[in-house]
């Protein structure tokens, strides 16, 4: 009897249950990893509907003294000022259609963020802007175009930020007090 209690503790050695019980984990994580992913529930598509909408875009002209309107059609998917005034300048960052103007932005620029409280725009300039370096009359073409833009048919003033911030000015031109269409009308 001794004999059979004698193989019986070597079958159940710690080495043999220990190498039992990680041939054992090892079969039940080979199933788990050689089972197929649960798929993703897709999102709800959701359609909604686009208005094209006609907006005067300004940009200007070869020599950079002149503001010129360029009506552009932009598709919204709501009509309210804030969205339309964001498709505005989304389209006046890509730059003008017409060759006679100028594109106040360089190619591939991205366009400002559009934010309105009642009838004031505040426009979120990408800090890329403020190192574009276009001198006293080029950053006054930047400021215009956006602000006759803006206030072509809605809002009462602009107030730019650069890169998020409330900043003095951008370059040469003080940005501590909002722009208003009196502000850009001798242009």
């Amino acid at each position: 009897m001794s004999g059979a209690l004698g193989g019986v503790a070597r079958v159940f050695s710690l080495f043999n249950v220990v190498a039992a019980g990680l041939l054992a984990t090892s079969v039940l994580a080979l199933q788990a990893v050689q089972r197929p992913p649960v798929a993703p529930t897709p999102p709800k598509l959701e359609l909604t509907e686009r208005t094209s909408l006609k907006v005067k875009v300004y940009f200007t002209d070869s020599k950079v003294q002149l503001l010129k309107p360029e009506t552009r059609t932009v598709l919204v998917t709501k009509s309210n000022a804030r969205a339309v005034a964001q498709a505005a300048l989304n389209v006046w960052a890509d730059g003008p259609y017409d060759r006679n103007l100028l594109a106040v932005v360089p190619a591939k620029t991205a366009p400002p963020k559009v934010y309105l409280r009642g009838q004031h725009f505040f426009v979120d300039l990408p800090a890329a802007y403020a190192n574009l370096r276009y001198g006293t009359s080029g950053e006054r073409m930047l400021l215009c175009t956006v602000t006759r833009t803006l206030l072509e048919d809605r809002g009462e003033d602009v107030t730019f930020l650069v890169g998020g911030e409330n900043v003095e000015s951008l370059g040469h031109l003080d940005l501590r007090e909002p722009y208003t269409r009196r502000d850009c009308a001798d242009q």
